[in-house]
């Protein structure tokens, strides 16, 4: 354990967090850069002395659980959360769950896709950000709790619990199947993620579909090239479908784009317009 090069790292992390960036309220009196001491204790779960004695070279080696939890608190990117276990003279064990952080360069090149509709997914299938065209082409996402933000969750125990209804999607028994292998895949990644391990749980318990899909322990997926919305206001869209790995997030960006000078592109241009208002509901 490198108890000086600790509390070095320990302090240069929660001196980069602001407290807008955890929900807290600067105040009027902070000198402190980042967030204080006291403050990272707290969203970690452990003393205030002990957080102290680690950025002062002088605590005991820390607890795998009290390193996971101060990474969480620090917000820490893979690559840092290992390097603290290095430095804590732990090994790191596989990372915590699925990462939801996604990069601001990813965000701004989802918004440059003005006649493309892209999400970003999690490895527990979780749309964790999306531009404005995939919220008129599947579902107003901000409307959402994280919750129903997971599409195996919803392919299964949506308003339409078979597969074939999520969003009017052509290729719904194929999204069913692909979708359980990977996320039996990621569970094998993140075998310690309660969140994970909890919607495993929820699915088996509330679809036998899923729970057939699962008992054949299948993790290879293949790709979906094309596929066809069925949307309420514009009717069908074609479209072909592209995924992007974030490999060092463990993420994928999937982007939807129609055939040039198709009626597809006129009716994902039209949505555009139109957002996520409902056209066909009387007002």
């Amino acid at each position: 354990m490198d108890r000086r090069e600790l509390a070095d790292f320990l302090r240069s992390r929660r001196e980069r967090i602001t407290p807008a960036d955890v929900g807290l309220a600067a105040g009027p009196r902070r000198r402190t850069p980042g967030l204080r001491r006291e403050e990272v204790a707290q969203l970690a779960y452990i003393s205030t002395e002990y957080y102290t004695r680690l950025e002062q070279a002088r605590a005991p080696r820390p607890s795998l659980e009290v390193l996971a939890q101060v990474a969480r608190a620090l917000r820490l990117s893979d690559a840092e959360r290992d390097h603290l276990h290095h430095l804590a003279g732990t090994p790191p064990g596989p990372p915590p769950g699925p990462s939801r952080e996604v990069r601001q360069s990813i965000v701004d090149l989802l918004h440059r896709l003005p006649q493309a509709a892209a999400i970003v997914i999690s490895a527990a299938h979780e749309v964790i950000a999306w531009n404005d065209l995939a919220a008129a082409l599947m579902e107003d996402f901000s409307a959402l709790s994280r919750r129903d933000r997971n599409l195996v969750r919803r392919a299964f125990l949506g308003p339409h619990p078979k597969s074939g209804r999520l969003y009017g999607v052509s290729d719904g028994a194929e999204f069913a199947i692909s979708s359980v292998q990977h996320l039996r895949a990621a569970s094998a990644r993140y075998p310690g993620d309660a969140e994970l391990t909890g919607l495993v749980a929820e699915l088996l318990d509330g679809s036998e579909e899923f729970a057939a899909l699962w008992a054949a322990h299948d993790v290879t997926a293949s790709p979906t090239l094309c596929k066809t919305f069925h949307h309420p206001v514009v009717g069908a869209v074609v479209v072909n479908c592209d995924v992007l790995d974030i490999a060092d997030r463990d993420q994928r960006v999937v982007i939807y784009t129609a055939a040039p000078g198709s009626p597809s592109e006129e009716a994902l241009r039209l949505l555009s317009v139109v957002g996520t208002q409902r056209l066909d509901v009387p007002g």
